[in-house]
């Protein structure tokens, strides 16, 4: 999942089932201050409140779930059996300005380094936003965090998700206090993504903002191949 998309989310499924591994699920921010007040606690689910996120259910409720370094890379042992993960994006990610934000807002996108930087597939990248550092070091490409190493074993009414991007994926393994890491509540989930409708270079919230300040580049913006398609 790449930065500009919009998906469709099954909001009905979720009342019949529980969800599996390997599935995308859309959920409230769980580091948002939620109210004690049951009302307010409704309104700020299902009115106005957190912001939207999206992961990969990678851990079941009861399950044990384990991160290990080995070989020098990150691998998920759930109950003691290594997890096949053949949907983690295999680039790397190149660090970048990002000019929505600060002068020094950072973001990291992923890079093929087999194209050139006028022709990447996945994020069109302005030479003036590269840091002023070395071709070399401006790429991340894997490295094991502190957070890669955890244990956790989930309750009846908890899930462990993950970013695909895992090495840009601000998920269950650094969430919660000290960003210790932090499984997911059932509570806070609320729908399963199943398709995406477009998938476009933005960053704007409101595209149609977007197309209004850029009218010609817009459609240049976006990614044909990733949009209409189902999310596996």
């Amino acid at each position: 999942m790449l930065v500009g998309e919009r998906f469709v989310a099954d909001k009905l499924t979720p009342f019949f089932r529980e969800f599996q591994r390997g599935e995308i699920i859309a959920f409230d921010n769980p580091n948002f201050e939620y109210s004690s007040n049951p009302l307010k606690f409704l309104f700020q689910q299902y009115v106005w409140g957190p912001d939207n996120w999206t992961k990969r259910v990678v851990g079941l409720p009861g399950e044990r779930v384990q991160g290990k370094i080995e070989d020098g890379k990150p691998v998920i042992y759930i109950n003691g059996k290594k997890l096949d993960e053949p949907y983690v994006n295999p680039y790397p990610l190149i660090y970048v300005r990002d000019r929505k934000g600060g002068p020094y807002e950072i973001s990291r996108r992923t890079f093929d380094p087999a194209k050139g930087l006028g022709n990447q597939p996945f994020y069109k990248i302005d030479p003036a936003d590269l840091l002023p550092s070395s071709y070399d070091s401006l790429l991340y490409a894997g490295t094991p965090q502190s957070y890669d190493e955890f244990d956790f074993t989930l309750g009846a009414d908890e899930y462990w998700v993950m970013g695909d991007n895992r090495e840009g994926s601000h998920d269950c393994r650094s969430w919660g206090k000290d960003a210790k890491g932090m499984p997911l509540k059932r509570s806070l989930i609320h729908g399963r993504i199943f398709f995406r409708i477009l998938s476009i270079d933005s960053q704007e919230g409101w595209l149609l903002l977007d197309m209004i300040k850029h009218p010609i580049s817009f459609w240049s913006k976006v990614r044909w191949s990733r949009c209409l398609n189902i999310v596996r």
